[in-house]
């Protein structure tokens, strides 16, 4: 079975979902999920984590070409790097999964959540559980933390690595020919033999 054509149970009946997108790779097939199913994404692209700013740019590029190429609305959200350091401050050395990363999501998803709610979204979602070097628990922790902000509003906490979704990601890499980087996103995550 194609994972593109796996059902999905949303949390809610809402038709359009506004998803934060951290990468073209991780949201190519949760994307096309999405659209299969008859739900209506519109991507958000708010990373300020991302370093150095070549970088960023190079991802948000990515991102902008395949949500033009499925004819998808696209949210520019440039978030200011300075400003997420403040926000990380006195947990650099922390490892990948520890503290640093719950900040990062926590602040990320925050201001998802405060675009989704202001566009007048009920449902959003994100596609950082697309990577394995995420932990679910800590994305779906700071997605239901920011929707608690909102009334009305709901995250959903979906594992888009399973039903074939992982597989479907990396088929979708190759077609695109996504850019598909070899770290997170901040200085403190480069791994150079990692790969998202």
């Amino acid at each position: 079975m194609i994972s593109t054509h796996t059902p999905l149970r949303p949390p809610t009946e809402a038709k359009k979902i506004f998803l934060h997108v951290c990468c073209a790779p991780c949201s190519g097939a949760i994307v096309e999920c999405l659209l299969t199913n008859g739900l209506q994404p519109t991507i958000f692209y708010h990373n300020p984590n991302i370093f150095p700013r070549e970088e960023y740019e190079r991802r948000k590029a990515e991102s902008i070409r395949h949500a033009a190429s499925l004819q998808i609305p696209f949210i520019d959200g440039d978030g200011d790097h300075d400003v997420w350091l403040a926000h990380i401050r006195g947990l650099e050395n922390e490892p990948e999964r520890g503290r640093r990363c719950i900040v990062c999501f926590r602040t990320r998803l925050t201001e998802t959540a405060r675009q989704a709610h202001v566009r007048g979204f009920s449902l959003f979602a994100t596609t950082l559980a697309a990577s394995r070097w995420k932990s679910l628990q800590q994305i779906s922790d700071a997605g239901q933390y920011a929707a608690t902000l909102y009334p009305g509003l709901v995250f959903w906490a979906n594992n888009w690595r399973s039903g074939g979704l992982s597989e479907r990601r990396r088929e979708l890499i190759k077609e695109y020919q996504f850019y598909n980087q070899t770290y997170c996103g901040c200085e403190f995550s480069i791994h150079p033999t990692k790969n998202e």
